[in-house]
């Protein structure tokens, strides 16, 4: 991904996940955005962006972050809200094991609180462990805790599987997760 297209999805990611305010967005309850209304507002706060530019992101995005409506007016996050927001996202059986990447500097937190899902909506969780690795890269040294997921929903524990195949939960308490040495 060139360096627009990095810079512009950082952009949206900001605008759809955390402070539409800044140009002046307002999302709906399913933090749907109008994308003319997007477009306006973003190049009045001196971002150039248009309709191409944004549908090359959500097509080549890897992580699969953002999500065109059906009839091709709105765009939205598919998670990692810190904005308040309502996804529809119906409660998923999840596989018997889940990851989470982090960095090392987390672990006495996580060791004494659990997974908190922190600023945002929810606590994120991969099936896939290199995905793990990959996200606690971001934050330092990655260690990847195994979330023992499927004891948590037979246990009462609600999981949702977002569009773009991240899992989700509201708080992963810590006899659940498994420490790798």
């Amino acid at each position: 991904m060139n360096s627009k297209l990095i810079s512009s999805s950082k952009f949206l990611s900001l605008i759809l996940r955390h402070e539409p305010g800044k140009v002046g967005l307002t999302l709906d309850a399913q933090g749907w955005a109008h994308i003319d209304e997007l477009i306006t507002l973003s190049q009045r706060n001196g971002k150039k962006i248009d309709r191409a530019l944004i549908e090359e992101i959500v097509t080549t995005n890897d992580k699969q972050r953002f999500i065109i409506s059906d009839d091709g007016t709105k765009i939205r996050a598919n998670q990692g809200h810190s904005v308040s927001i309502d996804l529809g996202l119906q409660p998923s059986e999840p596989p018997l094991i889940l990851y989470h990447g982090t960095a090392t500097r987390f672990l006495q937190s996580i060791r004494e609180q659990g997974l908190l899902h922190s600023s945002r909506q929810h606590v994120h969780l991969s099936a896939e462990k290199a995905t793990a690795i990959n996200v606690g890269s971001r934050h330092g040294l990655p260690v990847v805790l195994h979330v023992a997921a499927r004891k948590m929903h037979e246990q009462g524990h609600h999981f949702y599987l977002s569009e773009n195949g991240v899992w989700l939960t509201e708080h992963v308490p810590v006899s659940f997760i498994e420490f790798q040495p």
